[in-house]
């Protein structure tokens, strides 16, 4: 039987396209005909809709952008919502709050279906490379049966327990890479600034005890100011109001988070939000020059 995969964006396109390599047999659909077409050349079957990949595979994956998204693949709150997902099992690889996950398991469940959240770590070059490492909740069977399917997308795969705890366990991990990332921008921002050697700064980290695959990926961005996406600063965005909120859900402090989630914003309100997450360097440049922002900590209208 078919294994599904709907939505071909930035992540999407290359862990399909390792799938179909791999000689999964797949059958693909995304909203944009044309990202359907590499995915076609390597092999797989291309749907007109997305009812077609669920009468066609057993196991559908979802990498879809947002809650709205996946709620229309699977035709939520219609009448074809049950007889869309019954017998099947969904793999939730997308980001979305972990409240709207264990939502939708309670309604695939009911439907007659499984229910499995599967968020990955990494950007676009480890999903290209088949690098990225998941994180898996669900019931054991379900989890079971999903994991070898994943293995040409991620090295690696964690078991987290009953759902949402794998969207819970990425929030963790991402709140990590916001703020190492944007501690990394404001380092090259301050040695810039202080007019050294930023290639000396790169070098320096790289030989020294904080080097990480992140810093080796983000630093040469900043040094050349290459702000091609790797992890756009919208989606970035978008990941860091999911972590403030469920922070704010267990009634829990996120100083540092929400610092970033406040940079990210301006970022992004400046119309960066399709680079690369290092664009928050624009936001960094754009305080030191004086210029405040409405709502940012330094306009006193928003204080």
């Amino acid at each position: 039987m078919y294994v599904g995969f709907i939505g071909l964006g930035v992540m999407g396109q290359p862990m399909a396209l390792n799938l179909a390599r791999a000689g999964t047999p797949l059958v693909v659909f995304n909203r944009t005909p044309a990202r359907c077409e590499p995915l076609r050349t390597a092999g797989a079957e291309v749907a007109a809709s997305p009812a077609e990949v669920f009468d066609r595979a057993g196991t559908v994956i979802l990498m879809l952008a947002d809650e709205t998204a996946v709620d229309a693949v699977l035709g939520r709150a219609t009448p074809d919502f049950a007889g869309r997902v019954a017998g099947h099992t969904v793999v939730h690889m997308g980001t979305t709050s972990a409240q709207y996950s264990a939502g939708l398991r309670d309604a695939v469940r009911a439907a007659g279906g499984n229910y499995v959240e599967a968020p990955v770590s990494g950007s676009r070059v480890p999903a290209e490379q088949g690098q990225l490492v998941a994180m898996l909740a669900g019931d054991d069977d379900a989890v079971a049966a999903v994991r070898p399917l994943l293995a040409p997308v991620c090295r690696e795969t964690f078991g987290c327990g009953p759902v949402p705890g794998a969207l819970l366990m990425k929030f963790s991990v991402n709140l990590f890479l916001i703020t190492m990332v944007t501690g990394l921008a404001e380092a090259f921002h301050f040695a810039d600034r202080h007019g050294l050697d930023q290639r000396l700064l790169g070098d320096v980290l790289d030989a020294g005890p904080m080097a990480s695959a992140v810093s080796r990926v983000k630093g040469p961005k900043l040094l050349t100011r290459d702000f091609t996406v790797q992890a756009a600063a919208e989606d970035v965005l978008k990941n860091n109001r999911l972590i403030a909120e469920a922070a704010r859900n267990a009634d829990l402090a996120s100083p540092l988070l929400d610092v970033c989630h406040t940079l990210y914003g301006e970022t992004v309100a400046q119309g960066h939000g399709m680079q690369d997450m290092v664009a928050v360097l624009h936001a960094l440049e754009t305080r030191t020059a004086g210029v405040r922002l409405p709502g940012s900590p330094d306009d006193p209208g928003g204080r």
